[in-house]
């Protein structure tokens, strides 16, 4: 089929005009092309022009783009030439009592034939797509939406309202009041209209601590579109997500919003197709410049109120006791989720009488304090009643998980914080979800409503001084096991001081291999500083330092700079309290370390030297090898390349006379880099060789690889002989697979840079900028500095 015939079959489509009935055949050629944009990115942009504005020269266009396409693709081959017949039927419906195909017609999927078949029919079946589906993400909600019937037709209006940009929608109110139930039930509706899919993202605006970042959600976002080359820049991430949305109209919920600046780069890029609601305790009055309708959610009126405590629980004694049932609500101040909590006490108790509930609820002691927002009492009140109805364990498990220092569980920490076997802790966590005390949030994690987390704190203040040390401490120690048994997978050799866990539970479950304890560490990253923290504010001076050597092997593979300076100045100041002089140097040459990632080399010399200073007092030659060995490198980042090399051969020295074969290995290492630095390259090639073949006898797999890659960087350096070059980025490769299996991102990055690097010695500047493309991609947001970097030879390029 040639060009003139494609165009012809292109403009019939989208117009409407002869033989092809405009939807009927927009609808059957879209189906058919669809497959062939998911690969093809330049069919995609004329399909979509054309689309768009059917002029002769966007038709021109597309028909040339399915030419090419349909030479190679014969489905797409095979519709084209179905709808050629079918254009050339004459117009007009069928007669009424005739059931007729004819000519070269193709039917796709299960059919049934009534009457006659005639004519060079095609019957096809249609197989399974491969291609991802289209998102359609917004969360169901319950059933029981009532009373909102004004704030649906506001928002109705709202999107109907003409304008040359996409609609955005602010829905603000008090915490409790219905916000997210709202929105999820009314954008749900209306999923069917936009058929570039829909939504969701939990922006965790309770707090600045909680926040989602903008990145975060657009990443989300855009491996849900099927992408999986995402850039790593927030305006380019944005872009990305806006060119994607730009193709068809998209619905987009933007939940618990704390700012208008977290919700702008999230805004999708068709004009006015797409629709965008955002809910938050703020107003948000900023995104008014982009547009945006302000809704603000108040509590329900009264007798919608009664409704919802009938549907959810009262039943019959809504009518029995009318009154009753108005006070209920009224001491609830009409907020959803204080009546949602009442209702589910009435069906809990299915004899119990709405009297005696609004007795029961008038007698509270009063709101919690940092609460007194439209009704907020009532909740307190509400979320007591809640509580006393609760099984005595889920009961005693609430007010225990109220004093912790983080907001999200799992059934393991539940466990032992509360001193419950693994399924005991499995169903009070079964029964807090089911009365809504607690929120599922997806395979074995949970979370406090933030309203229900501040009763909980106040009920586990009620709890003696005893029982509360003891539940944090079982905490605390639960984290210490968890993290000290990652370790001793990730970084055996970093095992050496001694660990306390006088409340520890009987066990921990254990880690299946060293990627599932690097997953566990990422996944408890956050949780762990709460613990570092509480225990240095509460002066558990040892556990504080012992906790965060523990979690030494997060640090070295995840780099999160901010957290492993912070943890390790309160774990160097844990320990000078305790005394302990081989803890205290441990947090100074492991703080050192932290400290040279985040570009402070020069403080980091002078903690590896008070670590020094100590080791020497105390006659500790491995403690004095390994702070010289810090010392070195920190100079040697300094740009001081003579004195480390100086204190890094003490080192080697030092540790070859000890017999610690891995520590020389490393101190060669880093010789290996002065050597380069300073033009001696056949000695840092030797140094790097011998320190590769040390690690590797003694089963260091992640620093084998990373003397593997420099040594790989140094051969294939732009100076080098193209021989070179290819031996060197032979090693880079095996080294990237190597960092790869051990799972530290930051080094594959570097990897990918070190290749890049190779790329343009090699003479291939577009093989360069993949390679520092990818390295982006990997580092995300670890180490800032690694990224400016090589964001920088992206630009020279």
């Amino acid at each position: 089929m040639d060009r003139r015939e494609i165009a012809r079959i292109v403009h019939e489509v989208l117009t409407g005009t002869k033989g092809v009935p405009h939807q009927a055949g927009l609808t059957q050629l879209n189906r058919a092309v669809q497959d062939a944009t998911a690969t093809d990115r330049a069919l995609a942009e004329a399909w979509d022009s054309a689309l768009t504005a059917p002029s002769t020269a966007a038709v021109s266009q597309a028909a040339a783009a399915l030419e090419r396409a349909a030479a190679s693709d014969s489905r797409l081959l095979t519709a084209l030439t179905a709808l050629s017949a079918l254009s050339a039927l004459p117009a007009g419906p069928p007669p009424a009592h005739s059931n007729h195909l004819g000519g070269a017609a193709l039917v796709a999927g299960h059919q049934v034939q009534a009457r006659d078949i005639g004519g060079g029919i095609h019957i096809h079946h249609t197989p399974a797509s491969t291609a991802l589906p289209v998102p359609r993400q917004i969360p169901a909600v319950s059933q029981h939406l009532v009373g909102r019937e004004t704030e649906i037709a506001e928002l109705d209006a709202s999107r109907g309202e003409s304008s040359p940009s996409p609609r955005l929608i602010v829905v603000s109110g008090p915490a409790g009041v219905g916000k997210s139930a709202l929105v999820s039930h009314w954008v749900g509706a209306l999923e069917h209209e936009y058929p570039g899919g829909s939504f969701y993202a939990d922006l965790g605006g309770y707090s600045v601590s909680q926040a989602l970042r903008s990145e975060d959600v657009l990443d989300r976002f855009l491996r849900a579109l099927g992408v999986t080359d995402i850039p790593v820049r927030l305006s380019e991430k944005s872009a990305l997500w806006r060119s994607f949305t730009a193709r068809s109209g998209v619905a987009v919920v933007l939940d618990n919003a704390l700012t208008a600046a977290q919700v702008r780069p999230l805004l999708p890029g068709s004009a006015d197709r797409s629709l965008t609601v955002v809910t938050s305790r703020n107003q948000l009055t900023g995104l008014v410049a982009e547009g945006a309708s302000l809704h603000r959610l108040r509590a329900l009126a009264p007798e919608a109120a009664v409704r919802l405590l009938g549907l959810g629980g009262g039943g019959d004694r809504i009518g029995r006791e009318r009154d009753a049932a108005r006070d209920v609500v009224t001491l609830c101040a009409c907020l959803p989720l204080a009546v949602c909590l009442a209702a589910a006490r009435l069906a809990a108790r299915p004899r119990q009488l709405l009297a005696t509930m609004a007795v029961s609820l008038a007698r509270g002691i009063g709101p919690l304090e940092e609460l007194r927002l439209e009704g907020q009492a009532a909740i307190k009140v509400a979320l007591d009643e809640s509580y006393d109805l609760l099984e005595p364990e889920a009961a005693h498990a609430y007010a225990r998980l109220g004093m912790l220092p983080t907001n999200v569980f799992s059934v393991d920490l539940v466990a032992a914080a509360c001193a419950l076997s693994p399924w005991e802790a499995d169903r009070v966590v079964e029964s807090l979800v089911e009365t809504n005390m607690l929120e599922d949030l997806g395979p074995d994690s949970y979370r406090f409503h933030d309203l229900v987390h501040a009763h909980a704190r106040r009920r586990g203040d009620a709890v003696g001084p005893s029982e509360r040390t003891a539940v944090l401490r079982r905490f605390v120690d639960w984290l210490l096991l968890g993290a000290t048994a990652a370790e001793e997978l990730l970084t055996p050799s970093h095992r050496t001081l001694p660990r306390e866990s006088p409340g520890a539970p009987g066990s921990f479950a254990g880690h299946r291999d060293a990627a599932s304890a690097l997953s566990w560490l990422a996944a408890h990253q956050v949780m762990l500083g709460e613990a570092i923290r509480y225990c240095a504010a509460s002066g558990w001076d040892a556990a504080c330092w012992q906790l965060t050597d523990a979690a030494w092997p997060l640090f070295l593979r995840l780099r999160p700079a901010e957290l492993w300076v912070e943890t390790h100045r309160l774990g160097r100041d844990a320990a000078r309290r305790t005394g302990d002089r081989a803890a205290l140097r441990r947090m100074l040459t492991s703080g050192g370390n932290g400290l040279r990632n985040s570009g402070q080399p020069d403080e980091a010399a002078e903690w590896y030297r008070e670590a020094l200073h100590l080791a020497r007092e105390d006659d500790d030659r491995r403690d004095e090898a390994q702070a010289t060995h810090g010392l070195g490198v920190a100079l040697f980042e300094a740009g001081r390349p003579a004195e480390a090399e100086a204190c890094l051969l003490d080192a080697l020295r030092m540790r070859e006379g000890i017999g610690y074969v891995r520590g020389a290995a490393l101190s060669r290492v880093v010789l290996g880099q002065v050597s380069e630095s300073l033009g001696r390259t056949r000695e840092a090639v030797a140094y790097l060789t011998d320190a590769r073949d040390g690690l590797v006898a003694v089963g260091d797999a992640y620093d084998a690889a990373r003397a593997l890659a420099l040594l790989g960087q140094t051969l294939a350096s732009a100076t080098a002989p193209e021989d070179t070059v290819r031996e060197g980025t032979r090693h880079l490769r095996i080294a990237l697979d190597e960092f790869r299996a051990t799972g530290s991102l930051v080094w594959q990055a570097r990897c990918m840079e070190m290749l890049g690097q190779a790329a343009e010695a090699a003479g291939a500047p577009e093989e360069a900028i993949d390679w520092y493309r990818q390295a982006l991609a990997a580092l995300g947001p670890l180490s800032p500095r690694d990224r400016e970097r090589v964001e920088g030879r992206l630009r020279a390029e």
